[in-house]
């Protein structure tokens, strides 16, 4: 053949050879690189379990004979691994988390909680698969979950009993406390305009501060763009006054006892104003708003014999006593005119201000220069010795802060002060027959107030006892090993807790989703499941009956629904493309509370264990989104209904959302009574 002239002398003889002997050199090079990997993960698999294959331990044979497939659980071979059985299984091998338990006597009942037993997949091997697989941010994140939960878990298996015993914090020990503090401006800038409050508040005590208000400023208002194109900007002067439960909660944002916020220059109604409020999780109260119009003086609207509003001088209004008419004919009959003292709007820019903040019996009460302003009633689920912090933000510059007459002594914000380990508030055992619903309750480590109310509640309601309902806490680990060993208390005495081992995180709420549909089909036989937060009051008997309007065997998907809504690209509840690149989400309902009949659960476990679920971090829009593909095939009824209230509480409420735990006491009170009243107002 004849040779090319611009091929390269040696060309093929370089393709021939020298290309094969490097495809050699490499495929050794990369045998050298995986061979330890490949050691470890043998070891990893065989170190504990001597020659059982993996595929042995799946389907739950191990030398102590052969689980109860009745409960068990998926061991999923993907990112988090757990079995969810309960005392049935007596078979089964202890955790070490239960060998630390006491031993119960042959007569007591059977205490959970359910046994969690952990995929033999070592995490080091999920991490290697991490690197190998091309998986979304939300896979990293449950990979991180779990490795870190494993950490956890034994962290809070070898917490040393005598320490926990002889921390104060936990052991609910009295703190002392001084009866006054004081700080300057220099000490707030320290601690970010915060000052803190040991023991909180008691009836007698009070806050000042002396500060000075700042100029207005000018602020882009988005709303205004959109209706006007010439100026969207307005001048803003206003600062907060704030009292806040810093140790009621930990990890997410502090209750307001108290919410004073001086507008100097108005807001809407374009008149200076002053509102107060409460707030707790992110939910507000009814706003009680002071714009210069005094109160009613009717007894039922006095706090402690004080208006809740008093009159200071306003320009848009005229007295009718004063036009023109009135004052002519008042001075022709020779009536008397009462001498009446008028105030300005107390805050002033650039003008300094003494504000007391004083704690009565019935409510708060404002005072400016000496001089009642306003009065606060007390509010249902926010007490004053839950008030341990005072932040004062804003445009403001505060000089100094005092408070006097504060209690000098309160029991630590602890699990100790709300755990009540009663007899008559522990679970019932796992029917063997089937419910009717199972409720799964999403909560967090800390929230010991939280899932003690709703024991000494609602679920104490006739449907629990007599065992047509369960009620099960769904809980994952929190970084800190304390509070993991008193969960382990919790669950041990109580047992209605299933501890999922991943610590937790709000982007992971789907997999507690998924782990109670699991649990509603094969721990227990539900034919509804009904999903709701530690926070959601649930009247048990007003959901049952609107259960029963179903046709029996008709699929189902119970809540308040959503329809059409869009995911938020900007802000701190912001959805990425990546995680959701459609325009709109499907038809979901709200999250605090909502129901699906078993054949759904069944649906959603199967596609789980078959990898072919699709997972978002919004659990609530994630249901929609299934429920939605099992619709495709089985026509489900999407049943809507306000009353699954996603904010607070309404008139013939089905459940009530971001109650806190004093709250619900009232609302189960006032059941008790024959009463369907909320206790948010």
């Amino acid at each position: 053949m004849k040779r090319l002239k611009n091929e390269v002398p040696g060309m093929r003889r370089f393709k021939l050879s020298h290309i094969l002997l490097g495809l050699a050199v490499f495929y050794l090079i990369l045998i050298c690189l995986k061979l330890p990997d490949y050691l470890e993960s043998a070891q990893a698999l065989s170190s504990d379990h001597g020659d059982m294959s993996v595929d042995a331990f799946i389907s739950g044979e191990e030398e102590g004979g052969e689980l109860n497939k009745r409960h068990l659980g998926s061991v999923y071979t993907d990112h988090y691994h757990r079995i969810l059985q309960n005392n049935a299984n007596h078979h089964a091998p202890k955790t070490p988390w239960e060998e630390a338990l006491p031993e119960k006597s042959s007569d007591s009942p059977p205490v959970e909680p359910h046994r969690l037993s952990y995929g033999r997949i070592a995490s080091a091997i999920l991490k290697q698969r991490i690197v190998t697989r091309n998986i979304s941010v939300l896979d990293r994140m449950v990979d991180e979950a779990w490795t870190l939960g494993l950490k956890a878990w034994k962290e809070a298996d070898e917490y040393n009993e005598k320490e926990m015993v002889m921390n104060s914090i936990i052991e609910g020990k009295p703190e002392s406390c001084p009866s006054s503090i004081t700080a300057n401006r220099e000490e707030l800038a320290k601690r970010d305009s915060v000052m803190l409050l040991p023991c909180g508040l008691a009836a007698g005590s009070s806050v000042t501060v002396i500060g000075t208000p700042r100029y207005a400023h000018h602020e882009y208002v988005p709303q205004l763009a959109k209706r006007r194109s010439d100026d969207a900007f307005v001048l803003v002067s206003q600062f907060m006054f704030e009292l806040q439960g810093l140790k009621s909660v930990v990890g997410e944002d502090p209750p307001k006892i108290l919410h004073l916020n001086p507008r100097l220059r108005g807001d809407w109604s374009h008149r200076p104003v002053i509102e107060h409020n409460t707030c707790y999780r992110m939910q507000w109260g009814r706003a009680h708003r002071c714009d210069g119009v005094p109160s009613k003086s009717d007894d039922d609207m006095l706090v402690d014999g004080y208006l809740r509003c008093e009159k200071w001088m306003r320009n848009d209004i005229v007295d009718s006593k004063e036009s023109k008419i009135f004052s002519w004919f008042d001075r022709f009959i020779g009536r008397a005119k009462k001498p009446e003292v008028t105030w300005p709007f107390p805050f002033v820019e650039g003008k300094m201000f003494i504000l007391t903040v004083r704690a009565g019996i019935d409510g708060f009460h404002i005072s400016v220069g000496g001089r009642h302003l306003s009065s606060f009633p007390y509010r249902t689920g926010f007490t004053l010795e839950d008030a341990t912090g005072l932040a004062v933000r804003g445009d403001v510059e505060v000089h100094s802060v005092f408070a006097t007459s504060l209690p000098t002594s309160h029991p630590s914000f602890s699990p100790q002060r709300v755990l009540d380990f009663s007899e008559k508030w522990k679970s019932r055992p796992l029917p063997q027959n089937p419910i009717q619903v199972f409720i799964g309750t999403l909560s967090a480590t800390n929230h010991f107030a939280e899932r003690m109310a709703i024991r000494k509640t609602w679920m104490q309601s006739q449907a629990i006892k007599s065992s047509d309902v369960v009620v099960r806490f769904f809980v994952a680990l929190n970084p800190r090993k304390e509070l993991n060993a008193i969960l382990k208390k919790e669950a041990a005495y109580f047992g209605d807790i299933v501890i999922l081992p991943f610590i937790d995180r709000y982007e992971l709420v789907v997999l507690k989703t998924i782990a109670i549909c699991e649990y509603g089909v094969r721990n227990v036989t539900a034919s509804y499941i009904m999903k709701c937060d530690d926070d959601n009051f649930v009247r048990l008997d007003a959901v049952l009956q609107e259960i029963n309007r179903v046709p029996p065997g008709k699929p189902l998907y119970m809540g308040n629904l959503n329809l059409l809504h869009r995911p938020l690209r900007n802000g701190k509840w912001a959805v990425t493309l990546e995680e959701w690149p459609e325009d709109v989400y499907p038809p979901y309902a709200n999250g605090p509370g909502y129901i699906i009949s078993n054949d759904i659960a069944k649906y959603i476990v199967s596609q789980h264990h078959n990898h072919s679920l699709r997972l978002f971090k919004m659990e609530d829009v994630s249901m929609g989104m299934w429920v939605e593909k099992y619709n495709s095939s089985t026509p489900v009824q999407y049943s809507h209904n306000w009353k699954f209230c996603q904010y607070g509480c309404t008139e013939n409420y089905f459940t009530a959302h971001y109650q806190s735990p004093r709250q619900m006491e009232c609302l189960w009170d006032n059941l008790l009574k024959g009463r369907v009243r909320c206790c948010n107002i």
